[in-house]
């Protein structure tokens, strides 16, 4: 792989792989042979072995079919985020999101963010820019998908008591200020995180791996 070096020894002796990308190796080794006449797989990784971060079904599968498998089964609700002050929150959202297969990540504002948190999930994610509020509005009202605000602020009512539509869109702030006003005009409803510490608010990450989940407990097939 691109950038790996070995490091020190890990915990059974053996040399640890470290990549700059991915970080220290997992996965497995190269495929024994015959190899899988599958044309999913992909050679290189069935030659080489595969150090990606990825659940034990798709070892050794292309990226484009990985990404294909995923479409098949990807929830009915999507993720936005408001990006005007390049939160690395957002890296974190888009890596949980892959985690829960929400059907896409909206970032609404501008189009750069920090893809470092994401671990690289982005590369599984479908991601959308829109340039403000209002486009991912008319977006979201086109696919008459409601839009569901996640914050903290008076008005907001209790997500824990909140049954989430099937389909909708969880929309999400920037860490500290949350929700912009215009966030706020376009959301449909505006649901808040039960707290009981001192603080006034939690990790804007935190904020929306909750709220996705409250989403997969209500809708998702377990099992």
């Amino acid at each position: 792989m691109n950038g790996s070096e070995t490091r020190n020894p890990g915990a059974d002796g053996e040399p640890v792989q470290y990549d700059e990308e991915y970080g220290p190796s997992v996965g497995v080794g190269p495929h024994p042979e015959p190899w899988p006449a599958d044309e999913r797989y992909d050679p290189e990784l069935l030659a080489h072995g595969d150090r990606r971060n990825v659940v034990d079904r798709y070892r050794y599968w292309k990226r484009e079919a990985i990404v294909a498998d995923l479409d098949t089964r990807r929830h009915d609700f999507h993720v936005a985020v408001e990006n005007w002050t390049h939160d690395f929150n957002i890296g974190s959202v888009v890596r949980t999101a892959n985690a829960f297969l929400a059907g896409k990540v909206h970032i609404v504002g501008k189009r750069r963010w920090n893809r470092r948190g994401a671990m690289v999930t982005d590369r599984y994610q479908h991601i959308v820019h829109h340039p403000d509020v209002a486009a991912l509005a008319d977006w979201a009202r086109a696919e008459e998908l409601p839009i569901i605000g996640i914050d903290n602020l008076p008005g907001a009512v209790p997500l824990e008591t909140t049954e989430l539509p099937r389909r909708c869109v969880l929309l999400f702030g920037q860490e500290g200020p949350g929700l912009t006003d215009e966030a706020w005009k376009h959301a449909e409803l505006v649901c808040s995180i039960a707290q009981f510490g001192s603080t006034r608010s939690i990790n804007a990450g935190a904020a929306a791996a909750i709220a996705m989940h409250t989403w997969i407990r209500a809708h998702a097939e377990i099992g």
